[in-house]
């Protein structure tokens, strides 16, 4: 199944779900374990009356969802066909069924809480080092790769955050290659930006803003806060 642009996604109107880095993410708060537990289970049904399931995390007082699906097919410009995980309509679809089966449950959603944390480690070697990467934190030589065209490192358990590399020049000697991505709702941004400023940090970089906005805190480490602004619905 094709992989959708960012614009597909934002014209499917899912005002209970964001998109941040590969999948969709929502979060609905619950009154109690029971609650959510109770939530999950018909969302469970759904997920088996359309051959696909969401990733889930459940606590006290809420329930997160992610939907992303493994098989997305990626074409490049010379036409050339990759399997990457990224959304495809059959998570639109579950999503859509899921903001049905919450409002059946009385569930109140909260996009702009939903967050992902990925690595990235700046290099020109990713070929060479992605395989020390990939038994470090999973242990899997499948997972350099896995639902990327590139060397990222990607653990099907979801056990640790994504690694991916960027470009780095050969004589690049600065301190700092590893840095955390925050991704974060759209509506939230400028939020979080403030209250990392307000805490100490400093903008180092908002010339790609607002998908990237780079923040440094006092003693100079980096972080990226990123929206997928193309998946923003723009209304």
């Amino acid at each position: 199944m094709d992989m959708l642009k960012g614009e597909q996604i934002a014209a499917a109107n899912l005002t209970d779900w964001r998109k941040l880095a590969q999948g969709l993410h929502a979060r609905y708060l619950v009154d109690d374990f029971s609650t959510g537990a109770r939530f999950v289970a018909a969302v469970g049904e759904a997920g088996d009356a359309l051959g696909h399931h969401p990733r889930v995390s459940i606590g006290d007082r809420y329930v997160d969802l992610k939907l992303v699906s493994d098989d997305a097919i990626y074409r490049d410009d010379e036409g050339t066909e990759y399997v990457v995980e990224w959304v495809t309509q059959q998570d639109v679809d579950l999503a859509r069924r899921i903001t049905e089966l919450a409002a059946d449950h009385k569930l109140d959603a909260e996009p702009g809480s939903v967050s992902d944390v990925e690595l990235g480690l700046d290099t020109a070697h990713s070929a060479t080092i992605a395989p020390v990467w990939a038994a470090l934190l999973t242990g899997n030589a499948d997972a350099q790769g896995r639902g990327t065209p590139g060397d990222e490192i990607r653990d099907a358990t979801e056990r640790v955050p994504n690694l991916w590399f960027g470009d780095a020049d050969e004589s690049d000697t600065s301190s700092q290659r590893f840095h955390v991505e925050v991704y974060v709702a759209p509506e939230v941004a400028d939020q979080r930006v403030a209250a990392a400023v307000a805490a100490g940090g400093t903008v180092v970089d908002d010339s790609d803003a607002p998908s990237l906005t780079v923040i440094a805190d006092q003693d100079g480490n980096r972080g990226v806060l990123c929206i997928d602004a193309s998946a923003a619905n723009k209304d």
